[in-house]
This record gives C-alpha cells, sequence and structure tokens, in this order.
C-alpha cells in the first residue's frame, strides 16, 4: 500500500479521530491540507483538466473510459499525464478504498482527479516547485442535492449565456473553466429557483445543461442526442447509448432545438453521481405530463442492474438517514 509512505494519519496538531485523505504531488495527505497554491496555474488562469467518478457499492464506475478522456483532454492542452494513466487509476482507486472506510457500507463517493500545468510562469521564481499539478481526492455523494428529483423531475430554463463555442476550445476539452455554467445557473436561479440552466451554442442549437449532458425523447425518433462535435463526450451518456441498444430504443444524433426540447416526450439528464435526471419543466412548461416518464424509468431500471444497486433507492435512503442524522 502506498499508504505507508504518506502522511495517512493526523498530524499531532489536528484533532482527534479518522480524517479523509487525498493525493497531491506525490503526497498522501489529510483532505482538509490538500491545497493548490495560489501561484498555481489552475488557479490564476482556471487552466485545470479534471475528471469525476463515482463508486457503486465502493468500486469506482469506467474508470478506463474516465482515464481515455482524461488523457485526450490533456493532449489537447498540450500536457503530458503527470504519471502512467494506470498509475493514476490505481491511486484513485486506493485512495476510494482507503476513504471507504470511514463511509457506512451502503454508502458511495466522488472522486475527482485534476491536473493542472504547474505554477504560473509569471510566479515560477517564486513557486518553490515546477512541473504540473496532480490532484486526487474523494468526498461522500451528496446524495440530498438530487434523491427528490428522481420523483419530482428537474426543472430547465433556457439561458441567454451561450456554451464556449469552440472556437475558443474542443468542446471534447473537460476543464474546470467554467464561469458561463455559473452565470448560466445564476441567470436560470432568478428566472425559477428550482431551475438549472439549458446551455445553446452560437447558432442558437441546444448543447448540454450545466454539467449534464443532455436527450430528449421524441415519437418517432426515440432518444436524440445533440451532434458528439458540438458537446463534451460525457461518460454517462456513453453508458446510457449503450443501455438503449440493448433495450432496443432508437437513438439519433443530430441538432437539437428548443422547440425539440419543448415539445418532447421526455427529456433526460445524463451525469456522473446521479446518473440519468428525468426532466419535468422547461422556462415553467411542463414536459410530458410533467411528471418522470416510462422511457427514464426504464433506462433507470437497466442502469441499476448493471451497477448491481437501485440507484434511486440508494440516494433515497442515503439522503433520509443524513437527514435523520442532521436533526437527531
Amino acid at each position: 500500500m502506498r499508504f505507508s509512505s504518506g502522511c495517512a494519519f493526523p498530524m499531532a496538531s489536528a484533532p482527534a479521530g479518522p480524517q479523509f485523505l487525498a493525493y497531491l504531488n506525490g503526497r498522501w495527505l489529510p483532505l482538509r491540507d490538500a491545497a493548490v497554491s495560489v501561484l498555481d496555474g489552475g488557479f490564476v488562469q482556471g487552466t485545470t483538466v479534471a475528471e469525476q467518478l463515482r463508486t457503486f457499492r465502493g468500486r469506482l464506475f469506467e474508470l478506463p473510459a474516465h482515464l481515455a478522456r482524461l488523457a485526450r483532454s490533456l493532449a489537447i492542452i498540450g500536457l503530458a499525464p503527470p504519471l502512467p494513466l494506470e498509475e493514476i487509476g490505481q491511486i484513485a482507486t486506493e485512495l476510494a478504498e482507503q476513504n471507504a472506510k470511514l463511509l457506512d457500507a451502503d454508502d458511495d463517493q466522488n472522486v475527482t482527479i485534476f491536473v493542472t500545468p504547474g505554477p504560473y510562469p509569471a510566479y515560477a521564481d517564486v513557486a518553490g516547485r515546477q512541473g504540473p499539478t496532480l490532484g486526487i481526492h474523494t468526498q461522500p455523494l451528496p446524495f440530498s442535492q438530487w434523491a427528490n428529483k428522481y420523483h419530482t423531475g428537474e426543472r430547465l430554463v433556457v439561458s441567454d449565456v451561450r456554451q464556449v463555442p469552440t472556437s475558443c476550445w474542443p468542446a471534447e476539452l473537460k476543464c474546470r473553466s467554467r464561469m458561463h455554467y455559473y452565470l448560466a445557473d445564476r441567470q436560470a436561479r432568478q428566472r425559477d429557483p428550482r431551475a438549472r440552466a439549458l446551455l445553446l451554442n452560437e447558432r442558437g442549437l441546444v448543447t448540454e445543461a450545466s454539467t449534464a449532458n443532455v436527450l430528449v425523447v421524441r415519437r418517432g425518433e426515440g432518444l436524440v442526442s445533440p451532434r458528439k462535435e458540438d458537446i463534451l463526450p460525457g461518460v454517462t451518456v456513453a453508458v446510457v447509448a449503450s443501455l438503449a441498444k440493448r433495450l432496443g430504443l432508437p437513438w439519433v444524433e443530430r441538432d437539437v432545438t428548443v422547440a425539440d426540447v419543448a415539445t418532447a416526450e421526455e427529456v433526460l439528464l445524463c451525469s456522473t453521481s446521479p446518473c440519468v435526471l428525468p426532466v419535468t419543466a422547461v422556462d415553467g412548461q411542463p414536459i410530458g405530463g410533467g411528471v418522470p416518464g416510462p422511457v427514464w424509468r426504464q433506462l433507470m431500471t437497466a442502469f441499476s442492474e448493471q451497477v448491481g444497486l437501485d440507484i434511486v433507492e440508494q440516494a433515497r435512503q442515503r439522503a433520509a438517514r443524513r437527514a435523520g442524522g442532521a436533526h437527531g
């Protein structure tokens, strides 16, 4: 185990008790001590490539796909992986296993892997280190943020804030330069406090929601996704595509308009932690019957079977348990 070479236990001055660990630039240390310097390019310019995974029953889901996308993003910005991908995957796996010991047996985690170019060149003389920054950390999944949305649905507002054009950087680059998400969600909440943003590109076509791929279900077409060249290649949406094929659900990739979304039978959001969320309203107007639809239920049943647990029920139970603990 690599933990023997790093700080796996609290410092003498730290409060007693177990702590979540993190990995940062070759060191294992308590999560609260894992800090990126203000001189780092990831802080100064937001030049951070990142991947977020989740566990199911403690096991990292789709790790090879996430590592492959990490490698592609690093290649786009001209940065070599700080360690071999296999070793990064091993560290992430070991970290998740170690931190899982602090959780209940039926709990799961987010796992974040991030890479920056390292110290910003203008500050290199005082940065104290050279080379890229590699960090990996985990946290318990915040199930309460989405558990109810499996039943009530997510609400979207079409934002005036546009997706970053592909003339700035390729849509396939998974990075943390996400001011547009922040501004779009801020605008969406001003219109509907319970909503998140639906973003369009410069041509007025649907790309994604903030931090989620979008699918629409349309009679006569099946599941419709925006074109791959216009969106981030989501790992979860790729899983959904494979599930759809197995279930015999038609899959189409084409330009998607706001009208396609507004008149859809169903709208779905695909992202790492909740997997697939139903959308029940866009700009205040109900989608379908204003309740989660049958295609969403079919996909979530298949997704749950693939990962070996009831995803919706896990979220419900964990959110209720944590709420009870907070008020107990």
